[in-house]
């Protein structure tokens, strides 16, 4: 008997986590994607992502980054390099943390769940991690479990081990229609270049070019863009760990974030978890803006006063596939049978990646998985907010 077909469209960390898995559950899987690997226009590229547990009182986030953060840990063995740093995870506020913020809710439930974060005061902070203004941030805490990871090269080696298992890549062109009769059984997919790739199952985690395939999702998907920047620091001494960690500042009412001195480019990067630009992901340019820039000056001057006046050596904007209440958006299509939708990372999925493609699948399979039903086809409409805890919402 032949092993059921997959086809994967997308090439990012929903899809390549999808593929493997997929493969490791039998399936014969193929995956199409534009190219290059990683592609320079998506979400999971770059050069760093922030891996952390914390999500406010969002219990299922938090027990989801745990099962990841050993995840993360095997992939550092099985992928051959690591790409995984643990350097903690600072968290720091620029008033006393209090019941319903962002920080407080996420160390109580640390806590609570049986972790160790670390509250620092204000004196702590200055001496523990000098780089920061002193005085600026009051109260905050420091979490040794955390870190970031390399993300790029993250999506290279999964590449590498995915062609090394014999899953097939079909680049240069990227899926433009599904195949099958209209409201029937979806038959794989049709690119730009006229290939056609069937299937017993295709899945679409193409990210922010979902509702291009997929334009009933439309009303409840949306691309956003948010600013990126890499410094070069004068000194990197104050930026290296463990003097310096991957931090939040006062994150959900500010949207900043960023990284220590990277290992091999030796830029610090520092971005916005906000509200971000909406574009079109085919039609807009995704230019860094003269006001994205004095905004990250001005976050400077009050935050890291030894990064004020460094150089910027390279932006982008990263785009967002984000749902209207910033959940992911893993289930089997409603009303096509053999489709099934990975996607809606909202600006907070790669951390994810270790169990992503072990979610996609049991939606795919129809098995029981306790994390699935948060992310299953819903009903939204315009007046639904976002529920990331950590993102600032203006």
């Amino acid at each position: 008997m032949l092993r059921p077909r997959a086809v994967v469209v997308g090439a990012g960390i929903f899809g390549l986590a999808t593929a493997l898995e997929l493969h490791t559950r039998g399936f014969r899987v193929a995956v199409v994607d534009p190219g290059p690997i990683p592609h320079p226009l998506a979400a999971s590229t770059d050069i760093s992502k922030v891996i952390r547990m914390e999500y406010g009182t969002d219990e299922l986030y938090m027990g989801m980054m745990e099962a990841a953060l050993a995840g993360w840990d095997a992939w550092n063995q099985s992928l051959e390099a690591t790409l995984f740093h643990r350097t903690g995870v600072t968290m720091f506020t620029r008033t006393t943390m209090s019941p319903g913020g962002f920080e407080y809710e996420s160390y109580r439930q640390l806590r609570a769940r049986g972790h160790a974060p670390e509250r620092l005061g204000v004196d702590q902070i200055s001496r523990r991690f000098p780089a920061w203004k002193a005085g600026a941030f009051v109260d905050g805490f420091v979490h040794a479990e955390g870190g970031f990871a390399e993300s790029g090269r993250v999506i290279e080696a999964l590449a590498a081990q995915a062609r090394r298992a014999g899953i097939d890549f079909h680049l240069g062109a990227p899926a433009t229609t599904l195949e099958g009769p209209d409201q029937g059984r979806v038959t794989g997919v049709r690119t730009a270049n006229g290939e056609v790739h069937l299937a017993d199952w295709t899945v679409v985690a193409a990210g922010s070019w979902t509702p291009k395939l997929l334009p009933e999702l439309a009303p409840v998907m949306k691309a956003t863009g948010h600013p990126v920047f890499h410094l070069a620091p004068r000194d990197p001494g104050p930026f290296t760990p463990p003097g310096f960690a991957t931090f939040t500042a006062d994150v959900a009412r500010s949207g900043w974030y960023g990284f220590p001195v990277h290992p091999r480019t030796g830029v610090v990067k520092i971005a916005n978890h906000g509200v971000g630009q909406l574009l079109d992901p085919v039609h807009d340019p995704r230019v860094v803006t003269a006001n994205d820039e004095a905004g990250l000056r001005a976050f400077l001057a009050d935050t890291f006063p030894a990064l004020a006046d460094a150089p910027v050596v390279f932006t982008r904007r990263c785009l967002y596939a984000d749902t209207l209440d910033e959940h992911f958006w893993i289930d089997r299509h409603p009303d096509r049978e053999g489709l099934v939708v990975a996607t809606g990372g909202s600006g907070h999925g790669f951390k994810f990646g270790p169990i992503l493609g072990a979610l996609v699948a049991d939606a795919l399979e129809g098995k029981e998985n306790a994390w699935l039903s948060r992310f299953r086809w819903r009903e939204l409409d315009a007046s639904v907010g976002g529920q990331e805890a950590a993102r600032f919402h203006g």
